[in-house]
């Protein structure tokens, strides 16, 4: 019970790693709040996290949502101890795309307004609304999801490699900042991981991932999840501004 009754926030939290997680930490004795845009999905799990469980409806990019969220939470739970910045959302395409010398398609300003409201704003808004709290209750623990990509760049992901790039960033930035407060601030820079959506993806995209990949299989969420739980963890009491990568040795773009 390495998280007994520790207050948890988890953004995207009603599928993928984020659901991983939030069952992980329940399961180490959090009090576990999810937030998500898919209602559905988060009140059913709610069911599996335990009595104390809670689900909200947020828009990690809108700051009014955000703080009312946060708010809320203190509200009935008295303080926060872990936030897990892992909502994401994906909108890939090529910087540019030119044919016989001629400019034919570009990677459109609203993909990429949306990957950084969501992925790198959402982080900013979710961690601004919580250091507060945890300055004022005497610590606390911010978990920012990177990705591989932020490290070694990706082709056709411009707008994603540079939040996840950016929360590395922000992670070191704030784990300065925070650390006289007692509040430890560490990334997590996942690899190829078995979510349902990359499980929707065809077979020979899902082989030549295995195969970039020292270990020969793609991660599955829970590895995401142990990652976390270690870092919210007193285990992890003396680490701070890291950037785990849980990646099976891959290294993208070999």
């Amino acid at each position: 019970m390495r998280l007994k009754d520790k207050v948890t926030l988890i953004t995207g939290g009603a599928a993928g790693i984020g659901k991983a997680t939030a069952l992980r930490f329940a399961e180490e004795g959090a009090k576990v709040v999810i937030c998500d845009l898919n209602e559905e999905a988060g009140n059913a799990l709610l069911a599996e996290l335990g009595p104390e469980a809670r689900f909200y409806k947020v828009n990690v990019a809108n700051r009014q949502e955000v703080q009312a969220w946060v708010d809320d939470v203190v509200a009935h739970y008295g303080r926060v101890d872990v936030l897990v910045n892992n909502a994401g959302i994906l909108r890939d395409a090529l910087f540019v795309r030119v044919k016989d010398g001629v400019l034919v398609k570009q990677m459109e300003e609203s993909a990429w307004d949306a990957v950084i409201n969501v992925n790198l704003k959402g982080v900013f808004n979710c961690a601004q609304a919580v250091a507060p709290i945890m300055i004022k209750q005497g610590g606390g623990v911010i978990l920012n999801a990177s990705s591989v990509v932020g490290l070694y760049g990706n082709f056709g992901q411009t707008n994603y490699v540079a939040t996840k790039a950016g929360v590395i960033g922000m992670t070191k930035v704030w784990a300065r900042e925070l650390g006289r407060y007692n509040i430890r601030v560490n990334a997590v820079a996942p690899g190829f991981i078995m979510t349902e959506m990359v499980q929707q993806m065809p077979e020979n995209i899902l082989n030549e991932m295995k195969a970039h990949t020292p270990l020969g299989r793609l991660g599955e969420p829970r590895d995401i999840a142990n990652a976390y739980l270690w870092l919210a963890s007193d285990e992890a009491s003396f680490v701070t501004g890291a950037t785990i990568s849980v990646d099976g040795g891959i290294v993208v773009g070999t």
